[in-house]
């Protein structure tokens, strides 16, 4: 039932972005039969779409193939849409294991806006679910609005939060976290972070100051770096990625805000491009609107399959 509760959340998530994929090439298919002008014509509203320009001919050239001088028909399109996006999602559709260090810990980066204090508090929620005991390091120091949220998400999540007075600085806070988590014998550590990108060097330097505190404690911490993307960004999201995985070392990807956007196409892009771990997904606000990546459900949502 929850699962299938997940895929109606899905499905109605993506709907903007299948209906703007789905809707424009059958606009152009139902009124002459397949050539190579409209071949080029369903590439371009797929770029338009963020797919990216790789995946986009291909998506394309598969359409195309055998169906030259005739009529294509919706449900032959989605098909090959949804089977196209597959095949680049595959790869990178991986769980993010948690593994045998306690505190096992993930370092949660991305721009601020992207959905980060969130994410965390949904996954404290998951990790709290599984019967894992969960604390979260607020350090994303600067902004008090952050430090708040991560408070509410805490209390939500059965998690405890390890917090400063805004304007603390974040190192210091995330090396008490930590030491606190280890005495506590917590499973697992969530540690929010900054996500000002106006000034890179500024964040590269807090971020590196932040895995050096780390390291002092645990050699092999973080033991993974999260990046949280924002849909609604499109083509924006894959220079985060780029900057992000500079930055902090990225080991996994989670996209959130699919429901709020035309534009979810941009993860396959991403994945085609970057071929990083996606581990997980939302298309809600609520607690339990993130999900682990599956690659063959997103791609029939993003085909509009039902």
């Amino acid at each position: 039932m929850a699962e299938q509760n997940w895929w109606q959340r899905l499905n109605g998530g993506l709907r903007r972005t299948s209906a703007a994929i789905t809707g424009a090439i059958f606009d152009l298919a139902s009124k002459r039969k397949l050539d190579a002008a409209m071949v080029e014509e369903i590439e371009e509203v797929l770029i338009r779409a963020d797919l990216g320009v790789e995946l986009a001919g291909k998506i394309a050239a598969a359409i195309g193939e055998g169906r030259y001088d005739k009529m294509i028909s919706a449900e032959e399109v989605k098909a090959v849409l949804a089977t196209e996006v597959e095949k680049v999602l595959l790869p990178v559709a991986k769980p993010l294991e948690i593994g045998h260090q306690r505190p096992f810990t993930i370092l949660v980066v991305g721009v601020n806006g992207s959905g980060k204090t969130t994410t965390i508090g949904k996954l404290a929620a998951r990790y709290h679910a599984q019967g894992r005991k969960v604390m979260l390091a607020a350090g994303d120091t600067f902004r008090a609005a952050a430090i708040d949220q991560l408070k509410i998400w805490g209390a939500r999540a059965h998690a405890s939060v390890i917090a400063r007075a805004p304007g603390s600085d974040a190192a210091g806070l995330v090396f008490e976290a930590f030491e606190t988590a280890r005495r506590e014998h917590a499973d697992v550590l969530l540690v929010d972070t900054a996500g000002r990108l106006q000034n890179k060097a500024v964040l590269m330097e807090e971020l590196h100051k932040v895995v050096r505190v780390m390291k002092k404690i645990d050699p092999a911490a973080p033991h993974a770096v999260l990046l949280v993307l924002d849909a609604t960004v499109g083509q924006n999201a894959l220079s985060q990625v780029e900057i992000f995985h500079k930055i902090a070392g990225v080991t996994g990807l989670a996209m959130t805000k699919l429901d709020g956007s035309a534009r979810g196409g941009i993860l396959a892009a991403i994945a085609a491009k970057h071929t990083l771990p996606v581990h997980f997904i939302g298309v809600g606000e609520g607690i339990d609107d993130l999900a682990p990546f599956e690659a063959k459900d997103f791609s029939r949502a993003i085909a509009g399959m039902s």
